[in-house]
């Protein structure tokens, strides 16, 4: 077993899952905060330092097993910033805004990796090794916006494409659709690791929009 090729790896995906994640949680705090909700700034958790995100399964122990079982995406999830719906200024309306606030970081993640990394590899010699450790760490980092950021738009609660929908539907279906949440970490889980591939409706969800967010990230390699 090469030891050296399986840290290689880990640090091409460990950093920018971090990176990306802790972002996404983050831009949903500051912007409950925006609407008048100060219950992550005084959690003390509109920070971007990582170790007041992670979250012992999301964010370590099912990448890792995704990872050892060479899984077809790769997926991770912070501690969710905590977000007091009932202290926004317009609760139904700002909960879907500050839900939209996680997906649309993402997508701005991927941009910006996008062009860093082609900034630093334009400037570095392509035969140094760290050149290559930052083409494949760029290649992962925009891979892993693209698709946590796709993932959760999935109309599913607690994802933020539940909360979107609960926005949007009227009050009556709303509040009944709100009540799903309970069982929608079980229902991920099932759909995520129970139903095959080709009938897997996240990963056709993601196998879908993917390609269309993926070729405007090719406007800036």
């Amino acid at each position: 077993m090469d030891f050296s090729h399986i840290i290689y790896e880990a640090t091409t995906w460990v950093f920018p899952l971090l990176f990306v994640i802790v972002f996404h949680e983050v831009a949903h705090g500051f912007v409950a905060y925006q609407f008048g909700d100060t219950t992550a700034q005084r959690a003390g958790r509109l920070t971007l330092n990582p170790i007041h995100h992670i979250d012992i399964y999301g964010t370590i122990i099912i990448p890792i097993v995704l990872l050892v079982m060479n899984a077809p995406i790769m997926i991770g999830w912070a501690k969710p910033v905590p977000v007091n719906f009932n202290a926004l200024t317009n609760p139904k309306r700002d909960m879907g805004i500050v839900a939209l606030a996680g997906p649309v970081t993402n997508f701005i993640l991927a941009i910006l990796f996008a062009v860093i990394g082609k900034f630093l590899l334009m400037i570095l010699p392509p035969e140094l090794a760290l050149s290559q450790w930052i083409s494949d760490t760029v290649h992962n980092g925009i891979g892993l916006s693209l698709v946590i950021g796709i993932f959760n738009l999935f109309p599913l609660l607690p994802l933020d494409g539940g909360r979107i929908l609960a926005a949007i539907l009227p009050d009556k279906y709303s509040l009944k659709y709100q009540k799903t949440e309970p069982y929608g970490f079980l229902i991920l889980m099932g759909i995520l690791f129970l139903l095959p591939a080709h009938i897997n409706p996240i990963l056709w969800f993601i196998r879908i929009l993917f390609p269309y967010f993926d070729r405007m990230i090719q406007i800036f390699l």
